[in-house]
């Protein structure tokens, strides 16, 4: 017997007939002998009508009671959920997560998990029920009721396959697993049989929506195996788990890419210390986050920076830089907000020389110019023209080859 933990997203749990068919998939667990642990989130825009409602109140809403009101999604699902197991003869108990003693810092609307007391669903488990448990939220130490924030219900669930030392913890949603990349961007991308912590980390921060960082980061640091498997159809998923010695490494697993980038570039700075302070400073304070970064050295004794950040921030960045003048003494000052980065993920890379020519001759072959490279152990990034997304990223998994079964795992 297993002790599994599964999450069921919004869209999986988006109506009546869906909580049904949710209820039939733990039931069929239950059947084959295992202990299940059910993670909900709030129904299919329930979250969105629920901000709706405190911003028509109130335009800033103060962020603990909009953490009470927005806990309210998942309770109901969690009570819909349990009916229905109770209707098909399974004993069930939902509980928020203040009532499983979720204990996260009180950070309101972006709270983090500190710690769960599994005993009461321990206990549950142990006289044959189905505990069925609100993701997204938890308590802090003085009693409020606090968020996760996106990609809340996760982390509740990979937190609590790890407080209850669970087998597995199953994501579903509405994808059948993790594919070497979007499908709807290359029609020959695979699902793959299987992916490590750390490249399933590098495709989420690079733009892979499948799964929210923090839960991958749980998941690793707690060694807590991650299936994500589909809501809507049978298969075995996509399994996340540690490099195991002796397993065959895929020399690139997938293809990830951000659309939500925008270049800044300052030309003409004097080339003296403290330079790269003095323009990242004040974006650093203004809490913008910067992703790439180029410099280049003339011989004029000045240089060219180069930087990325999100393209909500880039109006605000560049506005930001283009006040300070007197500071910067620039030649110019400007930006591109119709950018985006691809990026080639794999712990291949580690022993294979020649990823990043073959990259670049690929998209050289179709004419795509690269404005700025960025690389790490097991990722390369390039930023081009947005026009050139998915000729980009066609080309890449073509000369990869990451269609054809024997690059996978």
């Amino acid at each position: 017997m297993a002790l599994i933990v599964q999450k069921y997203g919004g869209t999986s749990v988006g109506s009546v007939e869906r909580i049904q068919h949710v209820a039939d998939k733990v039931l069929d667990y239950r059947r084959q002998g295992h202990d299940v642990v059910v993670v909900v989130s709030a129904m299919s825009g329930e979250t969105d009508r629920l901000l709706g409602l405190a911003r028509d109140i109130n335009a800033r809403p103060e962020g603990r009671e909009l953490d009470v009101l927005l806990s309210t999604g998942e309770q109901v699902t969690i009570a819909l959920l349990a009916m229905a197991l109770e209707g098909r003869g399974c004993p069930a108990r939902s509980y928020t997560g203040a009532q499983v003693h979720i204990l996260t810092d009180s950070a309101h609307n972006k709270a983090r998990i500190r710690d769960i007391d599994g005993a009461r669903v321990r206990r549950d488990l142990a006289d044959g029920r189905v505990v069925v448990v609100a993701g997204f939220q938890g308590v802090d130490e003085h009693g409020n009721i606090t968020t996760l924030g996106r990609g809340g219900s996760d982390t509740t669930a990979v937190a609590l396959a790890a407080a209850l030392k669970a087998d597995e913890c199953q994501i579903y949603t509405d994808v059948d697993g993790v594919y070497t990349t979007d499908p709807r961007v290359a029609a020959n991308a695979r699902r793959l049989e299987r992916i490590t912590f750390e490249e399933m980390l590098e495709m989420a921060s690079l733009g892979s929506k499948v799964l929210q960082i923090r839960a991958v980061e749980f998941a690793g640091k707690y060694n807590v195996p991650l299936r994500v498997l589909s809501s809507f159809q049978e298969g075995p998923g996509t399994l996340i788990t540690f490099e195991e010695d002796g397993m065959e490494q895929a020399l690139i697993s997938g293809i990830a890419f951000n659309q939500n980038e925008a270049q800044v570039t300052i030309l003409g700075v004097p080339d003296q210390p403290g330079v790269a302070w003095r323009i990242l400073g004040p974006i650093s304070d203004a809490n913008i986050e910067v992703d790439m970064i180029v410099q280049n050295v003339g011989a004029d004794g000045t240089t060219d920076f180069t930087f990325t950040v999100h393209r909500n921030d880039y109006d605000k960045a560049l506005a930001i830089l283009q006040g300070l003048p007197e500071k910067l003494h620039a030649r110019q000052i400007s930006g591109d907000p119709k950018i985006v980065k691809i990026s080639l993920v794999g712990v291949g890379m580690r022993s294979h020389a020649g990823i990043a020519s073959k990259m670049f001759e690929a998209l050289a072959g179709e004419g795509i110019n690269i404005r700025m490279i960025s690389t790490s152990e097991i990722k390369i990034s390039v930023v081009v023209d947005e026009k050139y997304l998915e000729l980009g990223v066609r080309a890449l998994h073509d000369a990869f080859e990451l269609e054809s079964p024997q690059q996978g795992r």
